[in-house]
């Protein structure tokens, strides 16, 4: 009895099948040349089924264009999706879609939503691959749409627009499960952006002559790893942002600062490299971070650190060659080592007499007349007089009159380079 009810299941599934495959469209999804010029490409997308593919022929095809049904669109080696200057120059409002080899310019410019690719919220998993995006507001617009992907990409954007005109390389929101891969983005606002979203991936982009290379905005639980950021006003910007990863990137000759935390909390930061910024590290009312194995090389501050940010460790990290190693604005004493090891320093004059790579003498960054200085900057003007020399000479033999400050307990005696993907 058992064995006929099996065989009856398995025909009537047999059934249901072959009357699926006979519905019009199912089971038939081709790939169709489409030639350029003319209005050929719209036309071909509404003749198009669930999983056609489009491959578009060299030459200029005609946009703006909107895709609600899934489908892959391909270009052959010289095609161009022009979007004329008007709106998005291909929106997708359907899960699956994706974007493969075009060469995609010209997207309006008079709604901040303007963009090469717009995906939006009901394109799910979208995968925008492979293409060339130029003279467009924003290069690729994640609008809600999860676990989309933007891979492998180079988007070139505008400069001919004020700097709060222009777009952004890669904007997400709220697009929990966005990863954005292997994009050269130069030129623009922002390389990549991300506001009120979780779960992202960033890593291996690069990212030149922009104003913040990434630019975090209440976005928690995500990863940054292996990116380069050369040449902007600041590398990694992450403001009121918990539980993010940072990891193995470099930022060099980034103007103001190579990393920047303002409000970001429970970070993981670790084996990245910041030279030759104004300041390597900018830390605001950020609290329980780890920074542990990054190297911090020819700035005029290697960190510069406020009150209010509480809390956060520093192990294993090099100070190599900064004006200043630390700028701190406050009064408590922090001590910058965790579980007998702290941090490299490259003004320190130490000695390790029993071999453990440890100094035998804790370092200091700071001492009170560089708070005088920080707080009055034409103070400089002293900074060789015989007074201050008295002063500074007070306190190496008086270690009572340090100000509450920075403090190595166990400072390293060499530098270990971080394991970059990217040398520098």
């Amino acid at each position: 009895m058992s064995l006929r009810r099996h065989s009856w299941s398995a025909v009537a599934a047999a059934i249901v099948a072959a009357c699926a495959f006979l519905l019009p469209g199912a089971g038939r999804a081709e790939t169709v040349t489409v030639p350029a010029g003319g209005d050929g490409l719209r036309q071909a997308i509404a003749a198009s089924h669930t999983g056609d593919t489009l491959k578009l022929a060299a030459g200029v095809h005609q946009g703006p264009i909107r895709i609600d049904h899934a489908l892959t669109i391909e270009a052959e080696l010289g095609a161009v999706l022009d979007g004329q200057g008007m709106g998005r120059t291909i929106d997708v409002a359907a899960p699956d879609v994706v974007t493969r080899g075009l060469t995609i310019r010209n997207s309006g410019i008079d709604d901040p939503m303007d963009a090469a690719v717009f995906l939006e919220d009901s394109a799910a998993r979208a995968i925008v691959e492979n293409n060339r995006i130029e003279s467009s507001l924003v290069g690729v617009y994640i609008h809600g749409a999860a676990k989309a992907v933007v891979r492998n990409n180079r988007i070139v954007g505008r400069t001919d627009l004020r700097i709060n005109e222009l777009g952004n390389g890669v904007y997400v929101w709220n697009a929990p499960g966005a990863q954005v891969i292997g994009n050269y983005i130069t030129g623009g606002r922002d390389g990549i952006f991300t506001n009120a979203s979780r779960n992202n991936v960033f890593r291996g982009n690069r990212i030149e002559n922009v104003r913040f290379a990434v630019h975090y905005m209440y976005t928690n639980d995500s990863e940054v790893s292996d990116n380069v950021s050369r040449n902007n006003h600041d590398g990694y910007v992450i403001m009121y942002s918990s539980r993010l990863v940072i990891l193995r990137n470099l930022s060099e000759d980034d103007r103001d600062h190579g990393l920047l935390l303002n409000y970001a909390n429970d970070a993981d930061i670790e084996d990245n490299m910041v030279r030759r910024s104004d300041q390597c590290v900018f830390i605001y009312n950020a609290n329980k971070n780890l920074f542990a194995g990054n190297w911090f090389e020819d700035c005029s501050v290697g960190i510069h650190f406020t009150a209010g940010s509480e809390r956060n460790r520093m192990t294993g990290n090099a100070f190599v060659h900064n004006r200043s190693q630390v700028v701190y604005v406050g009064t408590r004493s922090l001590d910058w080592s965790a579980e007998g090891r702290g941090n490299y320093w490259s003004d320190d004059p130490a000695f390790d007499l029993n071999g453990d790579g440890i100094a035998d003498t804790a370092y200091r960054p700071n001492d009170i007349f560089d708070k005088v200085v920080w707080t009055y900057p034409t103070a400089k003007l002293l900074i060789n007089s015989p007074a201050v020399q008295v002063i500074r000479w007070a306190q190496a033999e008086f270690p009572a009159l340090h100000p509450g400050g920075v403090i190595d307990s166990a400072p390293l005696m060499a530098p270990i380079p971080p394991a970059l993907e990217v040398k520098p």
